[in-house]
């Protein structure tokens, strides 16, 4: 369960409860401003990046649950205070879980849920349905679409499986800046639903399972509609060329870390070298070509 909903259900068990929120990070730091972590006497969920910092917290707030406090505080130098590597600084504050805390968490929860991008797969077969596995514990809002309702079962709770007998319909009402992932059961519907999520301008991402002859061929289709500069904004292979594994939980995983670098890339402060390669294969940046 999510932060928010262990707090739940220890307020509703009437299980003492304590939410440590990371209020302020400076420097070199294991998280950010802003994760949370619940404890209880026995259980934990989310993390504030592990290692002493939140060894030392869980002790703090199982303390305070102890004790009766309300609330408590932590300020810690990472380096010299608890001698871990990173060497910032962290502000914390432990919070006795109440009913309003927790009706206050859970409507900032779902608002982040549904700020989340939002990823479009086109096809339920063995490595759409990889990629969709791959994708649910990611914070993304995923979509595995497909007409044959009978491929989408099993998939994933944090998955929204759609059977669809018009799957373009998917792509209009999608919304800005979403990734869309095509890998159907038949090249023509591939073609047609790729053809539509470039046509949109506004996607992040835009990738086909398949080979260069496969990419050489839509590149002539787009062509001959007018449209060949459109093929510069497709990732066809998806996955990247470090590896030619076929097997379908292998390209989920290398096509998983393409997209989030695409859909994440912005809410970073900056890109680091070893990064730049990944975002090439974003919409906002210059495509590379894998044909």
């Amino acid at each position: 369960m999510s932060v928010a909903e262990t707090l739940r259900a220890a307020v509703a068990a009437g299980t003492p409860a304590a939410l440590v929120t990371v209020v302020e990070a400076r420097g070199s730091t294991p998280r950010e401003a802003g994760v949370t972590m619940t404890v209880t006497a026995t259980d934990i969920a989310g993390t504030i990046g592990g290692g002493r910092l939140e060894y030392d917290a869980i002790e703090r707030a199982r303390a305070l649950l102890a004790s009766g406090e309300d609330s408590a505080a932590i300020d810690v130098p990472l380096g010299p205070d608890i001698g871990q590597c990173c060497g910032g600084r962290v502000r914390l504050a432990i919070r006795r879980a109440d009913a309003a805390l927790m009706a206050t968490m859970l409507a900032d929860e779902e608002t982040r849920r549904l700020a989340r991008p939002a990823v479009l797969i086109f096809g339920a077969g063995h490595t759409g349905r990889a990629l969709a596995a791959a994708l649910a514990l990611l914070p993304l809002n995923v979509r595995l679409i497909d007409s044959r309702p009978g491929t989408l079962e099993g998939v994933p709770d944090a998955v929204t499986a759609v059977a669809a007998a018009l799957p373009e319909a998917e792509i209009a009402d999608a919304p800005a800046g979403a990734a869309y992932l095509v890998m159907t059961h038949a090249h023509s519907l591939d073609f047609m639903l790729t053809a539509a999520a470039l046509a949109r301008g506004d996607a992040a991402y835009v990738g086909m399972i398949g080979s260069a002859t496969k990419r050489e061929r839509f590149r002539r289709q787009l062509e001959a509609e007018g449209r060949g500069p459109d093929i510069a904004r497709l990732t066809l292979p998806i996955g990247g060329p470090a590896l030619r594994d076929k097997r379908p939980e292998v390209i989920a995983a290398l096509t998983a870390a393409e997209i989030l670098t695409c859909l994440l890339s912005d809410q970073q402060e900056k890109l680091t070298d070893r990064f730049a390669g990944a975002a090439s294969q974003c919409n906002s940046h210059p495509a590379r070509s894998t044909g």
